[in-house]
């Protein structure tokens, strides 16, 4: 064992000549894969925000090279770590002859511990000057290059770990989704909420419309399901007297993939006893005006060419005037299905044959209607053919106190009147068999349990399901839920 370098032919293949940088290190006793910990004291931001105190000390980074350069006697690095990136000055006279010959040998992407003290180079800039040095790990696979970064948009989704390394904002993005969640979860937390978690593996997936993933629990011989929501498990909770609740997790559907939809992705669904739907679009105004302005710092957010403003009270309008705004009809004078389909045809808008008067309104909204919902918009009183867990209105029993949320066109949040009527919800339950018989494998089935609880009796509720991504999407001015997601659903490279 020998704490000198070696002298060995070093391959001109990059990916080669780094194993043979690996080797020599090896057989010098020094693997740096045997190095368990760092000393690390200090991070990048903490030298340049606290110059003034740190001046002259000595510190320990530690990092990944992201540039190397000097020649000679003397070498620069910058290395990065999460809260950002400081210069390293490195003299051979500091480190020694070995030690040099040792640290001119790293790489970019390499991780390093540094130990030095704070200085100022004569260009100004904020520095560590190396002291003492250690390779704490060998990266064997080089970086895209620097000026270039990782620009497949498909290698990033698939590499997320090299896209988090080499582009900045990729990063920030992240850091701003965590902010987000904790941001939610403090916010509901001062509002007396609590926070529980429900089973992913179900027997009966319902709560949405939603086709699931299916699967075989071994140890009970039984097929399950991935759940589609987080609902139904939330209300037995209220049945049980929690009155406040909330769960963040992941569900699962088994839909298509594009630019706002992936088949797993994050909800919160809560769920609050003595409360309908207006009390929903209340605490959800608080809640995302609160969150835009802890995250982004304004109650104002840029959003591709919109400015999103949570700052005003978010407008209130009903399914039925959101149509006969944007698509000059006046639902209200239409009386049956037949009426309703020749007006989807006048507006070539697509229906199947099952689709009953309010599954149309719903269909004519969707092509004409939510496109122009760019600011925070409540669309309120939905027909109940589309909503098989909601109270109806009791003046109109057409169509329930429901409302869903649109920022951007795009649906941010689907609310109730939670339906506690178990003998209404069966009936409920039995139109959903009858659509799944005819087709509509986004139908639910009857959840027998959940019926159960609804006959123990559930107190009026009021309650909300937030996609996180798409919230994500807004605060992190994202094109597509891919770029929120670290590791979102890919195809696999060999089908």
């Amino acid at each position: 064992m020998t704490d000198k370098p070696q002298q060995i032919q070093i391959s001109s293949d990059p990916v080669k000549a780094r194993f043979d940088k690996l080797k020599i290190l090896q057989d010098m006793g020094r693997d740096p894969f045997e190095i368990t910990t760092s000393d690390r004291d200090t991070n990048c931001l903490e030298i340049a925000e606290k110059f003034d105190e740190l001046e002259g000390k000595t510190v320990i980074i530690a990092g990944r090279v992201m540039s190397k350069r000097g020649k000679g006697k003397v070498t620069f690095l910058d290395i990065h770590d999460l809260s950002g990136k400081v210069q390293v000055f490195a003299k051979r006279d500091d480190l020694g002859e070995d030690e040099y010959a040792i640290l001119k040998r790293w790489d970019i992407g390499d991780i390093v511990e540094v130990k030095g003290f704070v200085f100022k180079t004569q260009m100004g800039e904020v520095s560590v000057h190396a002291e003492a040095v250690k390779l704490l790990s060998k990266s064997l696979q080089p970086l895209p290059e620097k000026y270039h970064g990782l620009t497949n948009t498909d290698m990033r989704y698939r590499q997320r770990y090299t896209d988090l390394i080499m582009n900045a904002d990729v990063k920030d993005t992240f850091l701003k989704r965590s902010k987000i969640i904790s941001t939610i979860r403090s916010f509901l937390d001062k509002e007396n909420f609590i926070e529980v978690e429900t089973p992913m593996l179900v027997s009966n997936a319902g709560g949405a419309a939603a086709r699931p993933f299916f699967t075989h629990f071994n140890a009970l011989d039984e097929d399950l399901k991935l759940r589609i929501s987080l609902e139904l498990y939330l209300k037995r909770l209220i049945v049980g007297g929690l009155e406040r609740v909330y769960e963040i997790g992941r569900v699962f559907r088994n839909e298509g993939v594009d630019t706002r939809h992936n088949p797993e992705f994050t909800l919160m669904e809560l769920y609050q006893a003595y409360t309908d739907y207006n009390g929903m679009m209340d605490l959800t105004e608080r809640m995302y005006r609160h969150v835009a302005k802890e995250v982004t710092g304004s109650e104002q957010v840029v959003y591709g060419e919109h400015t999103i403003d949570f700052s005003k009270p978010f407008e209130r309008i009903t399914m039925v005037d959101a149509v006969k705004k944007y698509a000059d009809v006046d639902w209200n004078e239409v009386e049956d299905v037949e009426t309703a389909r020749k007006i989807a045809d006048k507006l070539n808008v697509e229906y199947e044959d099952r689709h009953k008067k309010g599954e149309i309104l719903s269909l004519i909204f969707e092509e004409y209607v939510e496109e122009h919902l760019i600011q925070p918009t409540f669309v309120m009183d939905h027909p109940i053919e589309i909503s098989p867990l909601t109270k109806k209105k009791p003046d109109n029993p057409d169509y329930v106190e429901r409302f869903e949320m649109f920022i951007n066109g795009w649906e941010m949040a689907n609310a109730y009147s939670e339906l506690n009527d178990p003998i209404d919800q069966r009936e409920r339950f039995k139109a959903q068999e009858e659509a799944l018989a005819q087709g509509d494998e986004e139908a639910n089935t009857t959840d027998e349990d959940f019926l159960n609880a609804l006959e123990i009796g559930m107190p009026p509720t009021g309650g909300i399901g937030y996609g996180i991504d798409r919230l994500a999407m807004i605060m992190t001015n994202s094109p597509a839920i891919r770029d929120v997601i670290l590791f979102p659903t890919m195809k696999s490279l060999d089908k």
